[in-house]
């Protein structure tokens, strides 16, 4: 996008699945503008959900990126559950940063069916399908709905956050949890009931998020390494091969291809 992107998502009678397979915009955020105040926009992630009939503004700074879009249609989804999907406030929150490993499998799987169909395709995008319906139904099932008790209130969320979107080293436990006054007891368990998964892979993910930002920029494959903390650019590619399948210089070079085809 030439300029910052400001967008409406309205599907009345499907399911919005959308991947990004390269690093989003910055500032990428979302309000569900119909249920929530104006002025409240959370952080998109790499996979987020639009439930059908809801409207969801998004607005993110300009920049490229490739997605891979879902669409699955409502009454195939309550014919197969045998039941809708209720989404309540903390469950839209939870659908702008999906960090279930087994739905990205399964809409990657769905991606390359598409590019590359097999043999009895139809059937295999069926069958992916009706699991990414379970791996949704699970997803929304396991979103607790008081925040208040079971989870971390919005306020310590967005200390999390901007620490992680400090341009250093990771954080340790004891110290995320004295930013948010809590025990690292509190912190992790009540973290968890919040964002779906452990303190510990949210911020493993938010650091890779951050080294492939970097890493599409111009800024040299050593500099970014002692800007994240690492003690040497072995232990950064180390630790970014690990997390993303690549090394460092490998997605650089694909980032690059990628803006030359487009």
């Amino acid at each position: 996008f030439k300029e910052p992107a400001d967008d409406i998502f309205l599907q009345q009678d499907a399911y919005w699945l959308d991947l990004c397979v390269t690093p989003r915009p910055r500032n990428a955020r979302a309000c569900y503008r119909e249920r929530w105040t104006p002025h409240r926009f959370e952080p998109i992630g790499d996979l987020f959900l639009v439930p059908p009939g809801e409207v969801l503004h998004a607005r993110s700074d300009r920049g490229r990126q490739t997605s891979i879009v879902c669409q699955l249609h409502t009454e195939p989804v309550r014919a197969f559950l045998e039941q809708d999907l209720e989404w309540s406030e903390r469950r839209l929150e939870a659908s702008l940063d999906i960090r279930g490993a087994n739905l990205r499998s399964l809409i990657l799987r769905l991606g390359e069916e598409a590019r590359r169909p097999g043999f009895a395709s139809e059937m295999m995008v069926e069958l992916i399908a009706g699991q990414m319906v379970i791996e949704l139904f699970r997803y929304a099932a396991a979103v607790l709905d008081d925040p208040v008790r079971r989870g971390l209130s919005p306020s310590r969320l967005r200390i999390i956050d901007e620490r992680l979107a400090e341009l250093r080293a990771a954080p340790t436990l004891a110290e995320l949890a004295d930013l948010c006054d809590l025990s690292v007891r509190q912190l992790t368990r009540s973290f968890r009931a919040s964002r779906g998964c452990s303190i510990g892979e949210y911020v493993a993910k938010s650091q890779a998020e951050r080294a492939k930002r970097l890493l599409a920029t111009d800024e040299s494959i050593k500099s970014i390494a002692s800007s994240l903390g690492f003690r040497s650019p072995a232990s950064f590619s180390t630790a970014f091969r690990r997390a993303t399948g690549q090394a460092p210089r490998q997605f650089r070079e694909s980032v690059r291809a990628s803006s030359m085809r487009v």
